[in-house]
């Protein structure tokens, strides 16, 4: 019995966000991102879209994975593949969050 509880012990075990790392390309791709919806106007609405979003944001990054011929007709299709792996980590929404709210209080000064 031992064994079948060792051999499942990890099977649903959530990978630690504290060992995810950002690139360099993807902390360009977040500022780029935030400066496009603070310079819109739209802090509020991607903040609401982001936070109610953020436990299927695995599942996002695959439908975007799906749809990436479609999304390479408009985008650049390095930044949808760069965008589709910064949102397969867990902190990427907090990410996104956090620096949209700094962009957005640094315009308010």
């Amino acid at each position: 019995m031992s064994t079948w509880r060792d051999r499942w012990a990890h099977a649903f075990a959530i990978e630690d966000a504290a060992d995810e790392t950002l690139e360099a390309d993807e902390q360009e791709l977040i500022e780029r991102l935030a400066e496009f919806v603070v310079r819109r106007r739209m802090s509020s609405v991607a903040l609401m879209t982001l936070e109610s979003s953020r436990p299927l944001n695995f599942v996002g990054s695959q439908a975007l994975a799906f749809l990436s011929p479609l999304l390479t007709l408009i985008f650049n299709s390095s930044d949808v593949d760069r965008f589709i792996r910064l949102l397969e980590k867990r902190r990427s929404v907090d990410l996104i969050c956090d620096t949209i709210l700094e962009l957005e209080n640094a315009r308010d000064d």
